[in-house]
């Protein structure tokens, strides 16, 4: 009966659903993109390795980032502070240090601004990256100010097309630099590219370029991911003692491992998938409406056949169940179509994605989809509860007389 019913008014049943398809649709799309994105970001970290420790510059909570990661410059970690730490920790292997900057890469007709990063000659063994042509520079290159440069894969690609740059001589910046390798090609990820980035040496960056003396970061290395916490603690301790930090006071750094950085990740993805997701369900909230209101108007249209049904011994329960089947049946029918829209709509997302170069995966999980269902169903429950009890309300005798 609610089939037929819901027919009976194909363009009135389309344009009520429709608020529920676009609504089912927006959860369904802001859910798998927000797994997928969110992915690609941990993954990111997972990839770099599980048995690093990041020292930042500035203060912060426990549960939170640095200040340095949302753009604030502080000056107070330098490079002698990680060497000492390297001295008199036996289970840091190696460490690196790191500056970041943008310059004008110019070679014959080519030019292009490209960020760079300054980092120490230990850093492709830090991070677990190879070299595919030349080689990285060397400490004692690192300590000579060496004017060298490594460059990215789709870097390269840029400025010498399929020529082979090794040994090419470039301006970069203020200076000019000679290419001595080309990084293997890793992707795009979470934040940037590292195939569009170039590295020179840490020293070179800070003294030539720059004109500083700090580093933004640093990254080392531990020999087993068992040693991470007593040697996190090494860390405070040391650069305390380098800083003259009294006990009384709070740490002008933050030290960060690998898990510390993948949990506070997580925490901040899945808050800005939810509130995303809540926005998403306004729409939700204004197809329920539309839903009553029509099942109001329905009511009206159909209030002789109530009134029929409840003379010829219809309970109130059946008025009631008939109306809530049919609001049922309206949202799970836009739930359906709204999951294929939003399913659709996320796998040309993926694509579009993946074609910019980015590790993007399509990820689409059953319990979302059974969740999704499972709204729309609720949905149209309580939405459909109040048209229902004016329904069951009507009596036969007035019905029948109804114009």
């Amino acid at each position: 009966m609610a089939w037929k019913n819901l027919l009976a008014a194909k363009t009135r049943t389309f344009l009520t659903i429709l608020g529920i398809v676009i609504g089912i649709a927006s959860v369904q799309i802001v859910l798998s993109i927000g797994e997928s994105a969110q992915q690609l970001i941990l993954g990111e970290i997972r990839n770099v390795g599980s048995n690093l420790i990041g020292v930042l510059p500035g203060a912060s909570d426990e549960k939170g980032p640095p200040a340095s990661v949302f753009g604030v410059v502080t000056t107070t970690l330098k490079a002698s502070d990680m060497e000492r730490v390297a001295r008199e920790t036996p289970s840091v292997a190696e460490w690196s240090g790191y500056v970041s900057g943008s310059a004008t890469a110019k070679f014959e007709s080519q030019s292009y601004n490209v960020s760079y990063q300054g980092v120490s000659a230990e850093m492709a063994s830090v991070e677990n990256i190879t070299v595919a042509k030349g080689r990285f520079f060397t400490s004692e290159e690192n300590q000579g100010l060496a004017k060298v440069i490594v460059l990215g894969s789709e870097r390269a690609k840029d400025l010498f097309g399929g020529n082979n740059p090794i040994g090419e001589r470039l301006s970069f910046g203020k200076i000019t630099v000679v290419v001595i390798g080309v990084m293997a090609s890793r992707g795009a990820g979470g934040f940037s590219n590292s195939d569009q980035m170039v590295f020179i040496p840490l020293l070179t960056a800070q003294k030539l370029l720059l004109g500083i003396d700090y580093l933004n970061f640093a990254r080392l290395k531990v020999d087993q991911e068992k040693s991470i916490p007593a040697t996190v603690e090494n860390i405070r301790r040391i650069i305390r003692e380098e800083h003259n930090i009294k006990s009384n006071q709070s740490d002008d750094f933050s030290v960060r491992n690998t898990a510390d950085a993948l949990k506070i990740l997580t925490q901040v993805t899945d808050a800005v998938r939810y509130f995303l997701v809540f926005v998403a369900s306004i729409s939700l909230f204004v197809g329920g409406i539309g839903i009553m209101n029509i099942m109001l108007i329905a009511l009206k249209q159909r209030i002789r056949e109530v009134g029929l049904r409840k003379a010829l011994g219809a309970r109130d329960g059946d008025i009631q169940f008939q109306f809530i089947v049919e609001a049922v049946f309206l949202s799970l029918s836009g739930g359906v179509m709204g999951i294929i829209l939003g399913v659709i709509l996320t796998f040309i997302a993926a694509l579009i994605i993946q074609g910019m170069g980015y590790d993007w995966q399509f990820l689409l999980t059953f319990s979302s989809v059974f969740e999704a269902c499972a709204v729309a169903v609720i949905i149209g429950i309580i939405f459909g509860t109040y048209p229902a009890r004016q329904a069951a309300k009507v009596s036969p005798m007035e019905a029948l007389r109804y114009e």
